[in-house]
């Protein structure tokens, strides 16, 4: 198994690009149309190319299941697996809802350790802030999961910086999950202080969606390409008016790439990992194709004023002003939790 680059998440080496489970378990970009077996094949290359820090939660379809499987059929390779999943939201069969109460705590991860077939969860991260539980009583829960040791480190997603604060203070937190990207540069906005936040705590930055849902690659030239079910069909950045505003930076990217002998995905990655150390991108594919380049990306190294040439473009190009997910979610991002004096159990 090849060495790739690695960081810091707590005291582990993980590898500098991970691997993102949402999309091949079949949600957000439709049915997968792959079988266990292919899909399978996905995380054994991902293994072989040093690939080790995957990504999956409760709600990313069956993919806790395909890790299961993979463990079951790969027994000795669990110990080089950096293993992250999330929990907090609660399908019931028509909504996602939400629960970090200390008892659904429990039960969400003795049910991913079954899932999953493990006797550890490398980092569980809570999904999301429950606005009605204080983030205190959910990381006093899951602390209880490190003591007992079912997890090793605990993370957070999606949250506000005095969420971060809040629950720092009660237990050390090891990484926060955001999304960001050239064109996804919100956590930056000092006004929020997520990233100054993560730094100055020295907690690790897991951007997902780094590659822009997939159209800084360039596969994508219009809104059209995409399958019914997906996602992005409903997202505002991707809307025929806003859609050529990523379109240019993927051209862009591409252009620098060149230079590279790197694609714009490629390029796209390395523009993040050159953010600072705190970051660890976790790029999603279904595709040993993709799988190969997004893992390239880690070998890349851009020159300053490369990065700073991205930066600009992007911050002309307008696409961050856009809305990054459908406008029913905006409000689940950077939430702050219930203040610890009103909750009423």
């Amino acid at each position: 198994m090849p060495t790739m680059p690695t960081r810091k998440i707590g005291d582990a080496d993980v590898s500098a690009i991970g691997f993102g489970a949402m999309g091949i378990g079949g949600v957000m970009f439709g049915p997968t149309g792959m079988t266990m077996d292919e899909r399978l094949a996905v995380l054994d290359r991902a293994y072989e190319l040093g690939c080790t820090f995957w990504d999956t939660a409760n709600i990313y379809g069956d993919s806790e299941a395909l890790m299961g499987e993979w463990f079951k059929r790969n027994p000795t390779k669990r110990a080089d697996i950096f293993l992250a999943t999330k929990f907090g939201y609660v399908p019931d069969g028509e909504s996602l809802g939400l629960d970090l109460s200390p008892k659904a705590v429990e039960e969400c991860c003795e049910k991913a350790l079954k899932v999953l077939g493990v006797d550890v969860i490398d980092l569980f991260y809570a999904h999301r802030v429950d606005p009605k539980v204080p983030i205190e009583i959910t990381v006093r829960a899951m602390a209880q999961l490190v003591a007992s040791g079912k997890v090793r480190y605990l993370g957070l997603s999606e949250c506000s910086a005095q969420a971060i604060r809040r629950a720092h203070a009660v237990h050390p937190i090891a990484a926060v999950q955001l999304e960001y990207a050239p064109i996804t540069l919100d956590i930056e906005d000092p006004k929020l202080g997520i990233l100054d936040t993560c730094r100055e705590l020295g907690i690790a930055v897991v951007p997902w969606s780094p590659l822009g849902k997939g159209v800084l690659t360039g596969q994508y030239k219009s809104p059209d390409e995409f399958p019914e079910g997906d996602v992005r069909k409903y997202t505002p950045r991707f809307s025929a008016e806003n859609f050529p505003k990523v379109l240019a930076i993927a051209d862009a990217l591409k252009r620098i790439g060149e230079a590279h002998s790197a694609t714009a995905g490629q390029i796209a990655l390395a523009w993040i990992l050159a953010q600072g150390p705190e970051f660890i991108p976790i790029p999603g594919t279904k595709s040993i194709k993709r799988l190969e380049e997004n893992v390239g990306g880690a070998y890349v190294t851009l020159l300053p004023e490369e990065v700073a040439e991205i930066r600009r473009l992007c911050l002309e190009s307008g696409a961050n002003d856009t809305l990054r997910m459908p406008e029913q979610y905006v409000n689940d991002a950077y939430q702050d939790s219930l203040p610890l004096d009103e909750y009423k159990p």
